[in-house]
């Protein structure tokens, strides 16, 4: 069930049922020479419509610019500021909440948001701290790669090729959900660099084609299918235990 593709009532009904919410988040980035643009937004979407249409949870649409300054080095790629990401989250919270929204799940495709919408979290529950009443909301992030069944997997078709960034795992996943858009090379070299890094300039000079420690040239549809499964099930398992904590 998708926010965008339903009408108030709708809404409304659902809400009698649920207070849950699922929020894609991801970026739009670079990934290396055979990578989509879009990598951290589609796979958490495609994993979020697939729970969605097999739970019957709402979606939210996809926030799909994410925190990725260090990435503006290469052509294509868009960020928001941390503050601005963070005023964003907060706004679309408290959107929900005005409707009756409690359990708010954000699915995160995007290792570079995880401080700012931990950042963002802290700031709507210390609105409650500091009135004193505290809040009914319930946050959470979750990032679709890190689930139990996608870690196993992805360590047993790519092991230590899997690196960082633009990796095996996540260009699978996308080359499964647009099977066309799908960029099959050989790259050097073979396994990219690792080293830590500041600004984008600093990004470009040390990882010149993008890549952080990876191998996408063992990226396949084959394995895309199998890495989304075991994310749809690791995420079913991980919502449902969300919006049943209380």
């Amino acid at each position: 069930m998708r926010l965008q593709l339903s009408t108030w009532p709708e809404i409304e009904t659902y809400l009698a049922r649920s207070t849950g919410i699922i929020v894609p988040i991801g970026s739009t980035e670079q990934h290396g020479p055979n990578g989509l643009i879009g990598t951290d937004a589609i796979c958490p979407e495609v994993v979020a419509h697939a729970v969605g249409e097999r739970t019957g949870t709402l979606v939210a649409p996809t926030l799909s610019i994410g925190m990725a300054q260090h990435h503006l080095a290469f052509p294509g790629s868009l960020s928001l500021r941390p503050a601005t990401l963070i005023a964003v989250i907060r706004d679309v919270v408290q959107s929900l909440a005005v409707h009756g929204f409690r359990h708010v799940y954000f699915f995160n495709g995007h290792g570079g948001n995880v401080a700012t919408v931990q950042a963002a979290f802290a700031e709507i529950h210390a609105d409650g701290s500091f009135g004193g009443e505290g809040s009914p909301l319930r946050l959470k992030l979750a990032n679709w790669y890190m689930g139990r069944g996608v870690q196993q997997l992805s360590r047993e078709l790519f092991a230590d090729s899997e690196g960082q960034h633009a990796t095996p795992s996540e260009i699978s996943l996308t080359w499964h959900a647009h099977p066309g858009q799908a960029r099959p090379m050989t790259l050097t070299p073979r396994i990219a660099p690792i080293a830590a890094f500041g600004d984008a300039q600093d990004y470009r000079r040390r990882f010149p084609d993008g890549r952080i420690g990876s191998d996408p040239s063992l990226a396949s549809i084959e394995a895309g299918a199998r890495l989304f499964e075991a994310s749809v099930e690791d995420t079913i398992e991980d919502y449902r235990a969300f919006v049943e904590q209380d």
